[in-house]
């Protein structure tokens, strides 16, 4: 055997495990010491250094990629590396098992992509066959494969990384290479900023959101980063889930690119997200979470590892969940913010342009271990609310948004779910309950006939009252014990925002005036 040989070739000389059912990779998993079984059946994993993705690990491919908006989020690439890289992974898979996983990103049967998931774990099998689209007749032929191999590590001198770590995707060659991290999120991330750069030239949007559907056939999207609610607020008992993370919105409507949930069990409890912590079981991949040493209970409250903890399953886990992931165009867009500086308010209705300017913005706080080295929140804008994932331009992805807003009436709001009454070490996380009230009126129309009034920093409009929310909680200026030390931050906030927003260049006028003034 070479390194000559083609992928398909070599996985075909070595010994190869292909589309195993959930039994037999759980009984792999633990016979190989890759897993414990926890408590109630969840197969439990610790992913090393590195809890998180690494953004500054990932590259394109200098080939095939011309729509590419190159730069800290999209670096380069060398051909060249990318063919050494894979040649020497080639080499790494001599005598190794690997496991094969042939399925789909995307529910939609006229949108899918058909993909293979090499790994060299079992418990990432598991996870991948969780995570993504199950084939229910016969195998796809894949359109993009990716290769993962936590134990092959880049040198960087001789490799052009930055690390030993690297996510690297080459659009001409159709494949994506993984190496020198454990955690399983960069795989699912990777298809995603696929998906990302292949779906606009169809017309589509590709949308870093969770969706669920009520019972009139009433779609909500919830857009935000990792931490900001998104797989808790869309997992609502009163509605069907379509998915947690990222959709598709075409000219039909909204599909789920994946097959599964990925959601954060931080603190999690049967009490405040009952759906989630009933989807823990048998099937299901927990990364990072500790494990009681005798009874294998897991402590959810347990962040030593990692605040990043996960709990992979298939998105039938959550009952009543929409299966196939596909639904109509949204009535109602939430846009999901942490908000570490206390100062935006719990709800807020937006105009179009201002939907489309904090689109753009993507503000939210990074939360404590969702990166490599975040400790504690930090102010970050995140195009799109999903920047580490676009590979074309921020614009295009609003024009295309813009486009379907115009084209559907939709409503957006834009929700904080960070804190109330002072920042971060001052104020407080804002209550759950109270947010998911909010939402809740939001999405059923109990706020079309309430007054709204302007906030006098970023022109918001906030209700004046809200079913199940104390008044008081509404305006956020009102909830601070100092109103100088709030409009002091505000006014620092709405610096950030301008500075931040002066990036995009060929915005429109009304778009650019629709933000905060400094």
């Amino acid at each position: 055997m070479t390194a000559s040989l083609s992928l398909d070739a070599r996985l075909d000389l070595e010994q190869v495990h292909r589309n195993l059912p959930v039994a037999q990779l759980v009984e792999l998993a633990l016979q190989r010491g890759e897993a414990q079984l926890a408590e109630g059946g969840a197969l439990q994993v610790t992913t090393g250094t590195y809890t998180g993705r690494s953004p500054k690990d990932k590259f394109i491919v200098q080939r095939g990629a011309e729509a590419v908006d190159w730069g800290p989020v999209n670096q380069p690439i060398a051909p060249e590396r990318f063919d050494g890289l894979l040649t020497r992974m080639l080499d790494h898979l001599h005598g190794r098992e690997l496991f094969v996983f042939d399925g789909y990103a995307g529910a939609d049967p006229d949108h899918q992509l058909p993909i293979r998931i090499i790994n060299e774990f079992a418990w990432q099998s598991l996870f991948v066959r969780q995570l993504f689209v199950r084939p229910t007749g016969e195998l796809p032929h894949p359109s993009f494969t990716v290769l993962c191999l936590p134990t092959f590590q880049a040198e960087p001198e001789r490799d052009g990384t930055n690390s030993e770590c690297f996510v690297i995707v080459d659009f001409e060659r159709r494949m994506v290479l993984i190496g020198g991290t454990h955690y399983a999120g960069e795989i699912k991330k990777s298809i995603f900023s696929v998906l990302n750069y292949l779906l606009p030239t169809e017309g589509h949007l590709p949308m870093h959101c969770s969706a669920n559907v009520g019972a009139r056939g009433d779609v909500t999207l919830f857009f935000g980063l990792s931490g900001t609610g998104k797989t808790t607020l869309s997992a609502d008992p009163t509605r069907r889930l379509i998915g947690d993370d990222e959709h598709g919105w075409t000219a039909d409507g909204i599909f789920n690119m994946e097959g599964g949930c990925y959601a954060k069990c931080i603190d999690l409890s049967a009490t405040k997200e009952p759906q989630i912590y009933a989807a823990i079981r048998f099937g299901t991949v927990l990364e990072n979470v500790v494990l009681d040493p005798i009874t294998r209970q897991p402590d959810y409250a347990d962040g030593s590892l990692t605040e990043n903890t996960r709990a992979a399953y298939p998105v039938d886990f959550i009952p009543g969940a929409l299966i196939p992931g596909v639904a109509g165009p949204p009535e109602r867009i939430v846009f999901l913010t942490a908000d570490a500086s206390g100062v935006l308010p719990p709800i807020a209705r937006l105009t179009r342009e201002q939907a489309l300017y904090y689109f753009l913005s993507g503000y939210t706080s990074k939360l404590a271990g969702t990166e490599r080295g975040v400790t504690e929140p930090q102010a970050t804008f995140s195009p799109c609310f999903g920047g580490p994932f676009l590979p074309r331009r921020a614009e295009e992805y609003a024009e295309l948004l813009g486009q379907k807003i115009d084209a559907h009436g939709v409503q957006v709001y834009l929700v904080n779910t960070g804190w109330s009454g002072g920042g971060y070490g001052v104020g407080r996380r804002m209550s759950l309950p109270y947010t998911r009230a909010m939402v809740t009126a939001a999405i059923e129309g109990a706020l079309d006939g309430v007054a709204w009034a302007p906030e006098t920093h970023f022109g918001l409009l906030i209700p004046q009252e809200c079913p199940g929310v104390p008044t008081g909680l509404l305006d956020p200026a009102s909830t601070w014990s100092d109103p100088a030390a709030y409009a002091q931050e505000a006014a620092k906030l709405a610096g950030l925002f301008v500075k931040n927003f002066a990036r995009f260049g060929g915005v429109a006028e009304a778009i650019r005036l629709a933000g905060p003034r400094a």
